[in-house]
């Protein structure tokens, strides 16, 4: 897509500090970086979410995602790791091309992340399952 950010790295037409590339995925360093080391990996093709992915797109995209956060570990020794993943407005998803966050995380570095723990009964732990079970025997989309 022409006004995709991401189509543009992919396709050369817009600047990028690429760490690694194959035939699916492309990482490069996020110009937004939290920390040093900060990257995206991203699937060449034009999928907006993970909603798009096949199988094999989402197996190349985390297999860049390990390839990468293991170099960021040799390379910057953080203290930890964050990989982040989000699909629509309502998640944070500012650019709408599937990609993921390679962070590399420092006590105190000021990235948060917090949800509202709701711990409901094991019942309707077991209906939610139940739905997505069935779902999942459904197939599709």
């Amino acid at each position: 897509m022409e006004d995709c950010i991401f189509c543009q790295i992919v396709s050369g037409k817009a600047p990028a500090s690429v760490v690694y590339e194959d035939e699916a995925t492309i990482a490069f360093m996020d110009i937004g970086h939290v920390n040093p080391g900060h990257a995206i990996v991203a699937v060449k093709p034009h999928v907006p979410d993970i909603f798009g992915l096949d199988g094999d797109l989402a197996a190349a995209a985390f297999r860049t995602v390990a390839l990468v956060a293991q170099a960021v570990r040799r390379a910057f020794a953080p203290e930890g790791l964050t990989v982040l993943q989000a699909n629509g407005r309502a998640s944070w998803q500012t650019v709408f091309h599937f990609h993921l966050h390679v962070l590399p995380r420092h006590t105190d570095d000021g990235v948060g992340l917090t949800w509202p723990a709701k711990r409901p009964p094991r019942e309707e732990l077991e209906a939610n399952a139940a739905r997505i079970r069935q779902a999942l025997a459904a197939g599709g989309d």
